[in-house]
């Protein structure tokens, strides 16, 4: 702990030397048709990180087609034209590399991690997907039932999961992030394979995708790969991307669930700008800092006050999320403390003295250093895994955003001011912006002796 807290205190003097010395060559181009790549030269390690990214998400599904994006990442194992089903996994496992794929609210994404000289193997089998995939009806078939067990062990058969896909479809009243990534249960049971035929000649064209490759390469040997694999992929049609926009002052809302939970627990949301959004950067990153004095560690207020301190909750934390394609929430969770005779009303009273306390008393400078170095520490680390790496560019651009803010993330948090957090707090923190979920065990039979 010692050691720690040393490292903490020095941070804000050693993490901008720190990044200057990590960041590496980065190199940014397009291709004819579209084709957005993006290669970071990390010769720590004789490995490199190829992923695609794709500008489509949930946000992109018009209401009835929920769970389309997903369920297209599901298919995209499923096989092309000169891949079986599952080949390009068995192929990637022989030769010792990882992959895996994911999907949002903003974008889909594939990655690879490999050795440097097997480079070529993920990239010709990433361009071929992404104008040659098959989608087989049987394979379909089978393959939306995995979907739906996935969306019941995840949503309709997990408590907690339930109660916050609901909290979302209130928070959002305007914008399709109301709208689960998975799909609504009755969008995949009417789901046709050739709604997915559509959607992958639709958003699956060049022009709407990001190849990132971080690790040990260099641009002169890593261009003429790209331009021979994915240099003859059709440019397509580009989609409109639009970014999902919020109401600035929705009202307030309320629900009350009654769920098979342990424990009774507690969701405010508050419709926030992201940096997509703001009208000025520094406000989304005061949010980010806002949210790590509200809930940065051990020593934040929440848990010292609410925990520790008046031991109103047994859990409560922030959460918040700068890096999304339109407008954003900052939600606050916990679990009251029931052997203190904590009911959920007293909890979300305790939750309102500390939103009013920063309010109307900024951070002092100490605090603040304190939790800009925490955010910092983590942005330093991370840039010692090529994976993580990676991510936060293929995030940052198919987002909307600059892929700089990689190298320069640190100068934009220091340059938040004690002031500026406490305004951000009296600008969104307020009613008007306010979902309210009480989520609450259901009445359980008392036992016969």
């Amino acid at each position: 702990m010692l050691r720690l807290r040393t490292l903490l205190l020095l941070l804000p003097l050693l993490a901008p030397t720190a990044m200057a010395e990590s960041r590496q060559p980065t190199h940014s181009y397009t291709l004819d048709n579209g084709l957005n790549v993006i290669i970071r030269e990390d010769h720590r390690a004789p490995v490199v990180v190829s992923q695609v990214w794709y500008k489509v998400g949930g946000v992109d599904e018009p209401p009835g087609q929920t769970g389309l994006s997903h369920a297209l990442e599901h298919m995209m194992f499923k096989g092309s034209e000169h891949l079986e089903p599952g080949q390009a996994s068995r192929l990637l496992s022989s030769l010792g590399a990882s992959e895996n794929a994911m999907t949002n609210r903003d974008y889909t994404a594939y990655y690879q991690m490999l050795s440097r000289d097997q480079l070529p193997v993920a990239l010709e089998m990433e361009a071929e997907r992404m104008h040659l995939l098959t989608l087989p009806k049987d394979e379909f078939l089978k393959e939306i039932e995995v979907i739906k067990e996935e969306r019941r062990m995840r949503v309709d058969d997990n408590p907690n999961g339930l109660a916050y896909e609901r909290f979302l479809a209130q928070a959002y009243t305007a914008s399709p992030s109301a709208q689960p990534v998975i799909g609504w249960m009755h969008d995949l049971n009417r789901m046709q394979i050739e709604d997915l035929r559509a959607w992958y000649k639709a958003h699956y064209v060049p022009g709407n995708a990001t190849l990132v490759i971080v690790g040990d390469v260099y641009p002169e040997t890593v261009k003429p790969l790209v331009e021979r694999y994915f240099g003859a992929v059709p440019a397509g049609t580009l989609p409109v991307v639009r970014k999902p926009l919020e109401l600035a002052a929705p009202g307030e809302r309320s629900l009350t669930q009654h769920l098979d939970l342990q424990l009774p627990s507690l969701l405010l949301g508050f419709n926030v700008p992201s940096l997509n959004t703001v009208s000025e950067p520094w406000e989304a990153h005061a949010l980010r800092l806002l949210d790590a004095v509200l809930d940065g560690g051990y020593s934040a207020r929440l848990p010292s006050h609410l925990e520790r301190g008046d031991a109103i909750a047994t859990s409560v934390g922030t959460s918040y999320d700068a890096f999304t394609r339109g407008d954003s929430l900052f939600v606050f969770s916990g679990i009251p403390n029931e052997a203190r005779n904590t009911d959920l009303p007293k909890l979300e009273a305790a939750i309102w003295k500390e939103i009013d306390a920063i309010k109307q008393t900024p951070p002092s400078a100490e605090e603040l250093a304190r939790v800009q170095a925490q955010v910092v520490a983590g942005l330093v680390y991370a840039q010692d895994n090529i994976m993580q790496q990676a991510n936060r560019i293929g995030e940052l651009v198919t987002v909307g955003l600059p892929w700089e803010l990689v190298d320069n993330d640190i100068d934009a948090l220091q340059a938040v001011t004690p002031e500026q957090i406490s305004e951000v707090a009296r600008r969104y923190l307020v009613r008007e912006r306010m979902t309210r979920s009480y989520n609450l065990p259901n009445a359980r039979e008392e036992q016969q002796p």
